[in-house]
């Protein structure tokens, strides 16, 4: 029997619950069975959750795995079985809460020999996140300097230390002193406190009264006019998620008066989309893992039964870099500390 956590009505942690299904049946023209070792756990997943991104119902949850192939359908040139994969990103990839799953050849990855099941699928979809952010938003230079918000979590950690090999100074924002400490140990130039009344004025402050080149703001309704105030003339405010709720709409006019601003809600599906451009956004990340150039935190490990009480962790804000979940057969064999609730 295969693991699966599904969702038939929108809404809280609550709406989530287990279901054993039977085993698949082979699979079909270009498609490959998988054995998942590791699922990741990702703020979007939420957002599905609750309703905010569309899935039809009832659904599986979860955009992002790793693990080994079990069979390969009709028409597989890319995999064999024993193969080490993941894959990340986009609706069709949606239903990863699970220990075993059929999915398209088309959206797998090889995880190179040096990168665990564990990091595979506690970054994939973060390091892709962060490949497109850096390198497809905004031409950047050594010496430019960024504002990442939530730089302890998954998405920021990640950010900062890319950003630090690209030469930018960093500015990170987090929401207490254990993050603060994180964020510092993983490169941030400079660390402030989301509470700080006066945020978009310390950020002028350590950029010479001119604001940054770039912000990438994941937090949205709380932070959306400190942002803005944050970016320098002719600057990018890059809102990429929303944990603290939707951005209300806003008077096009404030780009204009706060010095000809741009603006963009960019969401990694788009920048996948395209088998090529997915394929070296992934091989720049590959590389610095394989490379231990970027360090992937992983605090969070939970049973996939779990996922409820995942979810509940995930959106206290207690949280600092990546979660994982582990169907509940493997979790079993590992350590006693691997606990995580």
């Amino acid at each position: 029997m295969i693991q699966t956590i599904r969702f038939a009505q929108t809404g809280g942690p609550e709406v989530l619950f287990e279901e054993q299904i039977a085993e698949p049946e082979e699979p079909g023209k270009g498609q490959v069975l998988i054995q998942q070792h590791a699922i990741g756990l990702n703020f979007i997943d939420t957002y599905y959750r609750k309703g905010i991104y569309a899935a039809k119902l009832p659904s599986g949850l979860g955009n992002e795995a790793a693990g080994t192939v079990l069979a390969t359908g009709p028409d597989v040139s890319r995999f064999r079985p024993g193969d080490r994969v993941c894959y990340a990103g986009g609706s069709s990839t949606l239903g990863a809460y699970c220990s075993a799953r059929i999915i398209a050849q088309d959206v797998l990855l090889k995880i190179p020999d040096r990168v665990s099941y564990e990091t595979a699928a506690a970054s994939t979809l973060r390091g892709l996140t962060a490949a497109y952010l850096l390198h497809r938003m905004w031409p950047l230079k050594s010496g430019d300097t960024v504002v990442i918000y939530s730089a302890a979590g998954g998405v920021g950690l990640i950010l900062v230390q890319w950003a630090k090999i690209l030469g930018l100074e960093v500015i990170g924002v987090v929401s207490d002193d254990r993050k603060a400490v994180l964020a510092q140990d993983h490169g941030c130039d400079h660390v402030l406190r989301s509470s700080s009344m006066d945020l978009a004025e310390q950020i002028r402050l350590l950029t010479n009264g001119q604001g940054a080149e770039v912000v990438f703001d994941s937090v949205g309704q709380k932070t959306f006019q400190i942002s803005l105030n944050s970016v320098r003339r002719r600057g990018l405010l890059v809102c990429y998620g929303a944990s603290s709720g939707p951005i209300p709409p806003f008077d096009l006019i404030q780009l204009a008066q706060k010095g000809s601003l741009y603006i963009t809600r960019p969401t990694l599906a788009d920048y996948i989309a395209n088998p090529e451009e997915r394929d070296t956004l992934a091989a720049l990340w590959f590389d610095l893992l394989e490379r231990e150039a970027i360090k992937v935190h992983i605090e969070h490990r939970y049973p996939l039964s779990a996922a409820a009480q995942a979810h509940q962790v995930l959106e206290s804000g207690r949280t600092a870099g990546s979660g994982i979940l582990i169907p509940d057969q493997l979790f079993m064999k590992m350590a006693p500390h691997a606990l995580h609730l």
